[in-house]
């Protein structure tokens, strides 16, 4: 007996995270309808590909896994040419047709299937990765995120090196090459630090994080105004569009990377332990393919895309809450933007095709 060809739970799951965030923009928008209008255009063809995708042989995925890490990789070199085009102090937008492409958001996903596709071909008789493809994975990893680190996009950045060592750690590979990887990252982290390549405001942020008393005006001021717009809230919060704090713009960027505080105000505890319990479910849910998947490929991409989810969730809800330094990114399904929408939402139909191409029952 075959298992259901369409996992609804995890789709429901992800439509239902669209939706409130799409109502979330819609609170903290100055210009609601504009917004609205592009945001639902981006989930409308993120649910277009989430479909087309789920009935795509995940094995044909991999096949043109190259390809697309290629035409990636070429938009994040047009990224820094002038063609690129800044917000925010980072140079992450190519202006297309009207709108705005954010390479380094599909960089995410065409990573996680790249290194699925290194960690998981294997010669005969060796059944984990050893130093051939992990340092082939190194580089894959490295082009982007270097690519990215001039525009520069620090958060991004991170996101992609958890990312890689989640599915590195996750291919079964042997615990010591992890552990020399990870020192190796945090003596890069530290040399930066060292040598000044952070930018100003960067090392601002950091530091306002380490004394978040020091300048709550200046530098602290995002993160502090945060953790009272969420704390205004209280258990169910002050109803939808009637929180003074996201009424009055008092949080930068609160339709994009600070979009919880205002599920915070305005449906309290309650409504942002929903959309926790909504991001846990996808989570599960992407464990559960990863762990049933039916080839090394599927269990490597599966497992990849659950780590970019949950470590990008973390950093932003860590943002949003004062557990981590401000970094930029988005909160997934949720956050206003187009490029990051259609990421996940891609990435939800690759984790349908590979429940597809799964055969064995499972308990649903």
């Amino acid at each position: 007996m075959t298992r259901p060809r369409f996992d609804w739970v995890l789709c429901i799951a992800s439509i239902a995270l669209c939706v409130v965030g799409m109502v979330l923009v819609g609170a903290a928008a100055r210009e609601p309808r504009e917004y609205l209008i592009r945001q639902g255009l981006s989930i409308a063809l993120g649910l277009a590909l989430m479909v087309g995708l789920t009935f795509v042989d995940h094995r044909l995925l991999r096949a043109y896994t190259p390809v697309a890490y290629l035409l990636v990789c070429v938009g994040l070199l047009l990224v820094i040419t002038p063609i690129g085009r800044t917000v925010n102090g980072a140079r992450s937008w190519i202006p297309l047709f009207g709108l705005q492409l954010q390479p380094s958001e599909l960089a995410k996903l065409t990573l996680v299937l790249g290194l699925a596709t290194i960690l998981s071909e294997l010669p005969d008789g060796q059944h984990r990765p050893r130093l051939p493809q992990l340092l082939l994975a190194m580089v894959v990893a490295a082009v982007p995120a270097g690519l990215i680190a001039l525009q520069p996009d620090l958060g991004t950045v991170l996101i992609l090196a958890a990312t890689a060592m989640g599915a590195t750690f996750l291919s079964r590979v042997s615990l010591r090459w992890i552990f020399a990887f990870v020192a190796a990252g945090v003596a890069a982290a530290v040399l930066a630090w060292q040598v000044g390549l952070l930018r100003p405001h960067q090392v601002q942020r950091v530091m306002a994080f380490a004394e978040p008393s020091n300048d709550q005006l200046g530098a602290g001021y995002t993160a502090h105004q945060a953790l009272v717009t969420i704390g205004s809230g209280g258990a169910f919060g002050r109803g939808l569009f009637n929180g003074d704090q996201t009424g009055g713009g008092f949080v930068p960027e609160q339709h994009t990377d600070f979009i919880f505080t205002v599920a915070g105000e305005e449906l309290g505890f309650a409504g942002a332990g929903a959309i926790l319990a909504l991001l846990a479910l996808v989570l599960w849910r992407g464990l559960r393919i990863a762990g049933r998947a039916e080839t090394p490929f599927g269990t490597v991409a599966a497992a990849g895309i659950v780590c970019w989810l949950g470590v990008q969730a973390f950093v932003n809800l860590g943002m949003t809450l004062g557990l981590v330094p401000i970094v930029g990114v988005p909160l997934p399904f949720v956050s206003y933007g187009g490029s990051a929408t259609t990421a996940v939402l891609v990435a939800t139909g690759v984790l349908q095709s590979i429940h597809r191409g799964s055969t064995t029952l499972a308990h649903f």
